[in-house]
C-alpha cells in the first residue's frame, strides 16, 4: 500500500513565531499513526493542515495524491469527503438527537433519500454501540457515549481516514481504553488510515503503528511503537548513553519529573526576569483619564 498523506517540509509561521519547524511525515495507508508532544509543541496546528484549515507558510501536504496547498475551497471540498474528524469534545449539536447529528453530513454531502440515509445512521451507531441511544439529545448522554456518537458522525461519509483530536481527552481511565478498543476495532473492520493526535501515553502505545514526537515545532523522531516503547524501558544506566534527543523523548514517554524537558524549563534565569535587567517598564497609563 502507498501513502495517504505525504508532508514535506512543512513549516508554518505565526507573527514571528515559527509553530511548526520543516516537518516531514508519510503515512501509509491503512496505518494508525500517533501524533505526540507535549502542550505548545504543534501537534494541533499540524491536525489543522492536515485536513486542510490551515495552509502552509512554505513545504507541501498530500492527500492521496491531492497537493491540499494548489487546491481552491471547491477541491478541498471534494478532498475532505476523504475523511472524517473526531473532535476533542465530540462537537455534537445539542439542539439535535444523536441520530440527527450522525445524518447531518450524509443530508449536506449526499443526495440519498432519507430512508436510505436512516439506514446508514442506524448502521453507525451500530458501530460504535449507540444504536439504541439515537433519539437522545446529547445532554442526556454520558461524555464517553459522546465521543462514540462524534464517532459514528465522523464515519457518515465512509471515509478513508479518520483524524482524532486527544479522542482520550476527559474521560474516566475505563471509558478511554473502551474507546481505545473501539478506535482498534473499526480500523480492523473497516481498514481506514487513522491519525491520532495525543498526549495519553497509555491510549497511544495501545492503538499506534507507528508515532511521530513533536518538540518546538519539529519532527524529533518518526519510529514504530516497538521502537518507541524500547526507549521508554531504558533503564536509568542506559539513558546515560542515550543522544539529548533520545533522554527528552524518554522523559516525555515516562512522563519522568526530571530531563531535559524540565531542564530546559529551568534554563531561564528566574532573577533576571523578575528583576528585568536590562528592560524598562513602560509608565504609559492603560487608560488615559478623561479628565
Amino acid at each position: 500500500m502507498g501513502n495517504a498523506i505525504e508532508v514535506r517540509n512543512l513549516v508554518r509561521v505565526f507573527g514571528t513565531q515559527t509553530v511548526l519547524d520543516g516537518i516531514n511525515l508519510d503515512i501509509q495507508e491503512g496505518e494508525t499513526m500517533v501524533i505526540m508532544g507535549g502542550s505548545g509543541c504543534g501537534k494541533s496546528t499540524l491536525l489543522r493542515h492536515l485536513i486542510g484549515s490551515l495552509k502552509p507558510t512554505s513545504g507541501a501536504i498530500s492527500l492521496f495524491g491531492h497537493d491540499l496547498g494548489t487546491l481552491d475551497e471547491a477541491g478541498l471540498d471534494r478532498v475532505r469527503g476523504y475523511f472524517g474528524i473526531l473532535f476533542q469534545s465530540g462537537a455534537l449539536f445539542n439542539s439535535m438527537t444523536i441520530a440527527e447529528n450522525v445524518a447531518l453530513p450524509l443530508r449536506e454531502h449526499t443526495e440519498l433519500d432519507s430512508h436510505i440515509i436512516d439506514i446508514q445512521v442506524k448502521i453507525k451507531l451500530e458501530l460504535v454501540g449507540l444504536r439504541e441511544h439515537a433519539d437522545k439529545l446529547p445532554s442526556q448522554i454520558s461524555g464517553g457515549m459522546k465521543k462514540r456518537a462524534g464517532l459514528a458522525r465522523a464515519l457518515a461519509l465512509d471515509p478513508r481516514i479518520l483524524f482524532y483530536d486527544e479522542p482520550s481527552a476527559g474521560l474516566d481511565p475505563v471509558t478511554s481504553a473502551e474507546i481505545d478498543q473501539l478506535m482498534l476495532d473499526l480500523t480492523r473492520k473497516l481498514g481506514v488510515t487513522s491519525v491520532v493526535v495525543t498526549h495519553e501515553m497509555d491510549s497511544a502505545f495501545t492503538i499506534a503503528d507507528r508515532m511521530v514526537m513533536l518538540d518546538k515545532g519539529r519532527a524529533l523522531r518518526v519510529d514504530t511503537r516497538a521502537a518507541f516503547d524500547a526507549l521508554r524501558k531504558t533503564t536509568e544506566t542506559e539513558a546515560t548513553q542515550l543522544s539529548e534527543t533520545d533522554r527528552l523523548i524518554r522523559q516525555f514517554l515516562r512522563g519522568d519529573a526530571q530531563g531535559p524537558i524540565t531542564e530546559r524549563k529551568a534554563a531561564t534565569n528566574y532573577a533576571d526576569d523578575l528583576l528585568m535587567t536590562g528592560q524598562t517598564v513602560s509608565r504609559i497609563a492603560a487608560i488615559t483619564p478623561s479628565r
